[in-house]
This record gives structure tokens, C-alpha cells and sequence, in this order.
């Protein structure tokens, strides 16, 4: 690593520039991994300049050089001039490492494109599909004059029209349709004036907006967005539109307002490719409290009572409530422990408390060494990890050894903290699920398992005492938002990294050929919950897995190897010939590279993945028992048909 001062000033050229300089260099295909931690502290005009350079790229040159590289297919359509959304888009998912597959629509083609089945935006085969409505559907339909009634029976047809494009792109398309609610405008309610015609008008505005807004509870793979919100993100610029721009060019919403859209939608395209965030790391002088614990003692730093110290506490607020909906919380402080410690337990003022994190990290090292091993303590990737300090010093340390981490600028104003962690939406998840909830208890009993284990002298003695039980059972209704998650969010154990959204799932489990299978585990220490998942189908005269995952909290337990025995055995008994299984690596799945093989497949030459992977076979002749150590519980349905197999263990 060069020796610079990761604090020094920042380079004379903006990111933009720089990356211009590796496009005109040749040299953005081979080193396109580099964007993302170049463009990390980018504001949106600047992403906006980024886009456009990355819009001359061709996609492929990257793809020969990085073929690892997750490419989002994004198509656009809607009421109003878009072209300026694509760069928008284009940079915005560069900032998250990805590529961006553009199909941009004819304006104001939005009915068209989403009624038609053989329509451009269902050829494109978008992985985001981008409906975006402008109050001009509505505006331009109005009679002159117009009262209240007229408004409502406008926005009464609107809505209907737009339930029933929804209902056939969830019918027609694989991807996620992505709407935003209208924006109101003020000339609209201003032209009345009787007061009361105003606040009926807005009324029945919002009223509309909220049937939108309900589409997402019918339709798992519609996310609509609320537009008031978009608005309130754009940072101080007009979230209205230039009157000019919206009469003679249709450009009928703002650059401000675009550019917050388009940020949403990179923070979905993460989603979507399973780049979530799992842990919330935070340094605690002047980011949790006010005041350095060292120097200015217990006593002395601010948590309440003092206007800074209530921007504090609300930034405590913040992360208890992030932590309550599964994020794991943790802090790494440059601090002693014991005074740590005494404030997360007994200073009045504190909302944190140390039940509140799994894992308080406080010493004098390196914080990205410490990052390194609390990811370790975790099981988790750094990719895994938002770090949040005030420090940019310590940001740009952290930024420079672990450029995976996404690191959080939140400055020196407390009253701006919470802004700034919410920004970029770094946990969010399409549906909360029991085990959600459940993480942060879950990772604190993996620590507790990991102090145990410290008292055997060997893994197998450990294993022998940890009283692993393993429910191998058919995916249930109430298992498809936890199942698809797993495979949004698994990226170590995950045979194929194929993500599988909630209807992805549902869909499976109406196919007779086959039978999508859920993980259960337990032991000594408690109930892990539902850990991973068994994709496997019938093929013929041979039974396939498509996909095999497991949560990174539950390696190493034998639980993969009962869970293959059972799905061995299940084949053989079903008159299977053969069972086979895909590999296809990616950069985070090497560990999961030899499973087949140890398990007794072999590879086939002759039937390679078509994504460039590796088929195995078993030939069901020797099917290996599950470890001695594991009570494997099996319910498993054949196709069409439901049976117990019982409990199976030695």
C-alpha cells in the first residue's frame, strides 16, 4: 500500500474526472472495480457527469475483462422527457460496483409499453422496469374549467389504469416494476380559490397517491415510491420543475427530483443483485456521543441535556431502531474498554445500551484491523459492514485497507448524522421476516457458541456437545419472503448466486417438477431459525439441484452434509437415475467450490453450466450418512405428492 495520509486534502480532480481519465486510458474495463470506491463520496450531479463518461462504455469490453461484474438491466418508461435519467441511473450503480443495461422508451409510451406483451421494455427483459408518472396523466385530462368532482374522476381512471398495467407486467415480466406516486403541484390547488376546493382537491390527490402506494401490498414484485419523499431528498434544489422546460420540452419533472429517483433505484439494483448490508458499525467519540470519553470522562460527554447532546441522542434513536428490524449493530472506538463499557451501562443519558450492540470493539488498534475481525467474530464479509465516524481520518484509513465497507461521512454536525446514515437506504430488504427480527439475538448466541467452543480440544468434541438439529421440510407460504432473502443476501455458501425474488419463489412451489426445499437449525444454544435452501427438480430420469445455500452463521456444522444426504437419499427413492448439482463461482463462493466432489459427485465435461460453471452428478450408488453428530428431522414432498420420512439421525 502507498504510504499517503489517507486525511491528506482530496485530489485536485473531481471523481468524474478521474474516471474520464481511465476511459480515454483504456483502462476502465480491467480495472472497473476501482468506480465504486472512486465515486463512494460523489453527490448526484457529479454521478450525473460519472454516467454520462460510463455511457460510452461498451459493456461487454468490461465484461470480457471482469465477467464477475453484476449488470442490472434497467428499462425506462413514463409521462415526461427522460432521456436524463439514464446517465443518472448509469452512475448511480456504478457507485455500488455495477453495470448498467439501459432501454430507454418513446416518450409518454408508458401504456403501450406495459399493456403490450411483445412491447420494447418486455423484450428488454428488464431486471428494473421504471414507470415514472409525472401530474401532467392527470393535468392534461382535466376539463376547463374544472371543479373537485372533475379532479377525482380523473384521478378514479388514472389509478384504474395503472392497477391494470401493474397486473400484467406481474404477469408478463420476471423483473421488478418500480413506480413513483404524483407529485402535487401547487398551480394545481392554487387555481381555486375557495379554501375548502383547495384542501378537497389535495385530498383527493393524496387519496390516489395512496391507492398507488398500496399496489406494493398486492403485487410482491411492484415497488412504488412515495414522491413527497423523493422531493424532501433533493437537497435544497427545486423538487418542482422549470415551468419553461415542462411546456416546450415535456421535461415535466425536475433534474432535483430525477436525480433522488435515480438514487432510489440504485439503492433497488443493489437489492436486487443481493449487495445488501447486514452490520452497522459505529465509532463512538463525536459519532455516538458528544466529546472525547478519554479526555473529557463519563461525566463530560454530551448525550442529553445540551442541544448537541439531543442530536446525539436522536442519532442513538436512529440505531436502535435500524437494530430492531434484524441489522446487527457494533462499535469500534479508539477508547479504553472498561470506561466504554461503564458509560453503555450505567451513564442516565444514554439510549444505547450494551445489550444493544453484539459486539463492542474498543482498544487502540488500527480500526480496519479491528473491522477485519469482528467481521471474522461474525462470519460475515466486510462487504457486509456500514462504518460510521466522524473522523476523515479514520474514514479514509478504513476507505483505503477495506474499500468493500461502505463508509458514512457524517461530518461534524451532530444534527445532520441521522440524515446522512439514512441516505442511502444501506439495509433495506423487500420484505421484514421473523428472522429478521431474530438476527441480533441470533449472532449473539454464535458468539456465545464461540467462547464455548474455546473449551474443547478438538472440533469434533465441540460438535459432539453443540446438539445440532437439522429440519429438512418443504418451503411453506409463510417461508417465501425469508427463502427469497436468503438467496438476495447469501453470497459465501450459494452454489449458483441465482437471486430468487418472493413471487420467483411462490412460482416454484406451484411447479409439479419441482420442490424448493427450506433449512431449519437448532442447538444447545437455541433456534437458528430458517439458515438456508435446497432448489431441487426433476429432470427426466435424473433429479437436479439448481441451488443450495446456507447462512454464513451456521458453517461448519455438518448441517450442509446432512442436508445433501437427505436430498441423495430423496432421489434415489423417487427412481431417480442420477442427481446432479451446479457450481458456477463467483468471487465470494470459493469455499463451497469442493462440496460436490467431497460428497461424492463428479464432474461432467460434457454438460457444462451454460453460465460457465461446472455440472456434477451423483450416481446414487453410495450416498454418504449424515454426520454422527447431527438429528436430521425430514419432511419432504415428491412432486404432487406430501410424506413423512421422520426423524433421521444415528
Amino acid at each position: 500500500m502507498p504510504a499517503t495520509d489517507p486525511a491528506a486534502p482530496a485530489e485536485p480532480f473531481p471523481p468524474s474526472a478521474r474516471l474520464r481519465a481511465l476511459i480515454d486510458e483504456g483502462r476502465l474495463p480491467a480495472e472497473f472495480p476501482r468506480v465504486a470506491s472512486l465515486l463512494a463520496e460523489a453527490d448526484d450531479a457529479e454521478l450525473l457527469r460519472a454516467g454520462r463518461f460510463l455511457g460510452a462504455v461498451d459493456l461487454d469490453d468490461v465484461l470480457r475483462e471482469r465477467p464477475e461484474t453484476p449488470t442490472v438491466t434497467v428499462a425506462i418508461t413514463g409521462h415526461s422527457t427522460l432521456n436524463a435519467l439514464v446517465p443518472a441511473i448509469t452512475g448511480q450503480l456504478a457507485r455500488h460496483g455495477l453495470l448498467t443495461r439501459p432501454h430507454l422508451c418513446d416518450f409518454d409510451s408508458y401504456v403501450f409499453e406495459l399493456s403490450d406483451p411483445d412491447s420494447g421494455l418486455y423484450a428488454a427483459d428488464p431486471d428494473l422496469a421504471l414507470c415514472v408518472l409525472a401530474p401532467e396523466i392527470v393535468l392534461d385530462e382535466l376539463p376547463n374549467p374544472w371543479d373537485v368532482r372533475d379532479l377525482e374522476e380523473v384521478l378514479a381512471a388514472k389509478t384504474r389504469l395503472i392497477e391494470g398495467l401493474v397486473a400484467r407486467f406481474t404477469a408478463t415480466a420476471r423483473g421488478t416494476l418500480v413506480l413513483n406516486t404524483l407529485p402535487l403541484p401547487r398551480a394545481l390547488t392554487a387555481q381555486l380559490i375557495a379554501l375548502r376546493a383547495r384542501a378537497g382537491a389535495a385530498a383527493a390527490w393524496h387519496e390516489a397517491n395512496a391507492r398507488l402506494l398500496r399496489l406494493a401490498e398486492a403485487h410482491p414484485r411492484v415497488v412504488v415510491l412515495d414522491s413527497a419523499a423523493l422531493a424532501d431528498a433533493c437537497r435544497g434544489d427545486s423538487p418542482a420543475p422549470d415551468p419553461r422546460l415542462s411546456r416546450y420540452a415535456k421535461v415535466h419533472l425536475s433534474p432535483a427530483f430525477l436525480g433522488s429517483l435515480a438514487r432510489e433505484v440504485g439503492h433497488l439494483a443493489r437489492l436486487v443483485t443481493g449487495r445488501g448490508r447486514k452490520c452497522l458499525v459505529l465509532d463512538l467519540d463525536n459519532t455516538v456521543w458528544g466529546g472525547v470519553l478519554g479526555d473529557d470522562g463519563p461525566e463530560g460527554i454530551e448525550v442529553a441535556d445540551t442541544y448537541r447532546g439531543e442530536a446525539f441522542r436522536a442519532f442513538q434513536r436512529l440505531a436502535r431502531q435500524i437494530a430492531s428490524q434484524g441489522v446487527l449493530l457494533a462499535a469500534v472506538s479508539k477508547n479504553d474498554l472498561e470506561p466504554v463499557q461503564e458509560v453503555l451501562r450505567d451513564h442516565p443519558g444514554m439510549t444505547l445500551r450494551e445489550g444493544d450492540f453484539v459486539r463492542v470493539v474498543a482498544n487502540w488498534r488500527p480500526k480496519h484491523d479491528n473491522l477485519r475481525e469482528l467481521a471474522a467474530d461474525l462470519n460475515l464479509g466486510t462487504d457486509a459492514f456500514v462504518f460510521v465516524d466522524d473522523s476523515s481520518y479514520e474514514r479514509g484509513l478504513v476507505r483505503r485497507e477495506l474499500p468493500e465497507i461502505a463508509v458514512v461521512d457524517v461530518g461534524t454536525e451532530p444534527a445532520l448524522h441521522t440524515e446522512r446514515l439514512l441516505a442511502d437506504g444501506w439495509f433495506d430488504v423487500w420484505e421484514l421476516t421473523a428472522e429478521d427480527r431474530k438476527r441480533p439475538t441470533l449472532y449473539r448466541e454464535e458468539l456465545v457458541r464461540r467462547d464455548f467452543i474455546s473449551g474443547f480440544d478438538s472440533l469434533d468434541d465441540y460438535l459432539a456437545e453443540l446438539g445440532v438439529t437439522v429440519r429438512l421440510a418443504d418451503v411453506a407460504e409463510g417461508d417465501v419472503p425469508r427463502v427469497s432473502q436468503i438467496t438476495l443476501r447469501t453470497n459465501q455458501f450459494n452454489l449458483t448466486t441465482r437471486r430468487l425474488q418472493p413471487d420467483d419463489v411462490h412460482t416454484l412451489r406451484r411447479d409439479p417438477a419441482a420442490l424448493p426445499l427450506a433449512i431449519h437449525a437448532s442447538d444447545r444454544f437455541g433456534d437458528n431459525g430458517l439458515v438456508g435452501a435446497v432448489f431441487l427438480r426433476e429432470d427426466g430420469d435424473r433429479m437436479v439441484i439448481d441451488n443450495f445455500l446456507l447462512s454464513c452463521r451456521v458453517f461448519s456444522r455438518g448441517i450442509e452434509q446432512a442436508c445433501l444426504s437427505a436430498v441423495l437419499r430423496h432421489a434415489r427413492e423417487r427412481g431417480a437415475t442420477a442427481l446432479r448439482g451446479h457450481y458456477v463461482p463467483s468471487p465470494k463462493n470459493g469455499k463451497v467450490a469442493e462440496l460436490y466432489p467431497r460428497s461424492g459427485f463428479t464432474a461432467l465435461d460434457e454438460a457444462p453450466d451454460e453460465r460457465g460453471g461446472t455440472v456434477f452428478e451423483h450416481d446414487l450408488s453410495d450416498i454418504p450418512e449424515p454426520p454422527a453428530h447431527v438429528r436430521l428431522i425430514e419432511s419432504l414432498a415428491g412432486a404432487g405428492e406430501t410424506h413423512e420420512k421422520g426423524e433421521r439421525h444415528p
